[in-house]
């Protein structure tokens, strides 16, 4: 099993992406726009509810509500990875 490294925090961004901090000190912007053509993701196309986003504790994913959560593995694997000052808001 691969350890991925733990969330450390989450910030929702512009278009439905959200910046992930991780504890390596990693930071990756994560598309949430495919999500949102499954039915169980369907519900973050509203703004409010997006927004809401929050790191689990322990650092093992990011959660929404209770039925809406992404693991730390699949931040991991699919976030894109950021430089230093590349975000912009």
């Amino acid at each position: 099993m691969h350890a991925y490294p733990r969330v450390r925090s989450v910030q929702p961004q512009a278009n439905k992406c959200l910046l992930v901090t991780f504890d390596n000190g990693t930071r990756k912007l994560y598309d949430c726009t495919r999500l949102l053509r499954s039915e169980v993701f369907a519900p973050l196309q509203e703004e409010w509810l997006f927004r809401t986003v929050r790191a689990d504790a322990g650092g093992y994913g990011i959660s929404w509500t209770d039925e809406l959560d992404l693991s730390e593995a699949e931040l991991w694997e699919n976030g894109c990875s950021l430089d230093e000052g590349e975000l912009r808001a």
